[in-house]
């Protein structure tokens, strides 16, 4: 991982480039983070696969309920040759959740944005097959968000069977 100054180094050298593409870095525990304006994103980590952050590690959607921005999409970039890993996080607004794909830079990278787009529901602009990947067609709603309504079946205990709705009659 780059560490302190070296995070620093490579904010700047984004900056350098596009004066509003890096907000923020913060450097905790040894992980490096450089957070993105959404906007921006993919010619930030353009960039950072230029500079040998060629492997795309994970990526994931997150929900920061109740803060605004809410939604999250975080990228784990890893240098194979210097073995640094970096994370790159944009935040999207829920009134206009989108973000630039990233398929072009990274072909692996179709499903997880599929997941993120069916659990948090995230609009990947430029994704040549964006639909549903875990739940069904039909489904309403994007079931990781924090807001998401908990429901379901109550689990039935061996202990509570007789006072519960399981008693057989």
């Amino acid at each position: 991982m780059p560490d302190a100054t070296g995070l620093e180094l490579i904010a700047q050298e984004l900056r350098d480039a596009d004066a509003a593409s890096v907000l923020d870095t913060v450097f905790q525990r040894g992980r490096a983070v450089l957070i993105v304006d959404a906007g921006r994103v993919h010619g930030v980590l353009a960039t950072l696969q230029e500079k040998g952050y060629g492997f795309l590690a994970s990526l994931h959607g997150v929900d920061y309920y109740p803060d605004e921005p809410r939604l999250g999409v975080l990228y784990e970039l890893l240098d194979m040759d210097t073995v640094d890993r970096i994370t790159v996080k944009a935040r999207v607004h829920t009134d206009s959740p989108r973000i630039a794909s990233v398929c072009d830079l990274w072909p692996g990278a179709n499903h997880p944005e599929r997941e993120v787009y069916d659990m948090f529901g995230v609009i990947f602009e430029g994704h040549a097959d964006l639909r549903r990947i875990l739940m069904p067609e039909d489904f309403e709603g994007f079931p990781q968000r924090r807001d998401y309504p908990i429901g379901g079946e109550p689990v039935l205990f061996t202990f509570n069977e007789e006072t519960n709705y399981g008693k057989w009659q």
